[in-house]
């Protein structure tokens, strides 16, 4: 069994990061530059773009439309010399968004079938 911590760390994290490489990407930032800005390698964010990382979650609309917003702000502040914390504040506020909004339980439950009647984590 998994607990919710692990499912932020191994699938609602590198999906975040997957549509935030994605939405700068359609700002016209070269890999470099993301990478730079997000603190991965241009590897890393090469398997973004290709879907061989974070590709097991597809977040609901209001989900999308957060990342959108945080890509925005963090092109916004692409030469910023506090863009790193920047960076994890948006990611930070996504994922709190996602466990608010209880997507982070069915994630969960999609995962740990044995977890139907769940009373553990954010869904109280």
């Amino acid at each position: 069994m998994e607990f919710p911590q692990e499912i932020e760390l191994w699938y609602i994290i590198p999906a975040i990061r997957k549509d935030l490489v994605k939405q700068l990407k359609e700002e016209n930032l070269k890999q470099k530059q993301i990478a730079k800005a997000l603190g991965l390698t241009e590897a890393a964010i090469s398997q973004y773009l290709k879907d061989k990382r974070g590709k097991s979650i597809e977040f609901n609309k209001e989900i999308s439309n957060k990342i959108k917003q945080s890509a925005k702000i963090i092109f916004k502040n692409i030469d910023n010399q506090k863009l790193s914390s920047i960076v994890m504040q948006e990611i930070q506020t996504i994922c709190n968004y996602i466990k608010s909004s209880k997507f982070i339980c069915k994630i969960h439950k999609q995962k740990n079938k044995d977890l139907d009647h769940c009373d553990i984590c954010y869904c109280k």
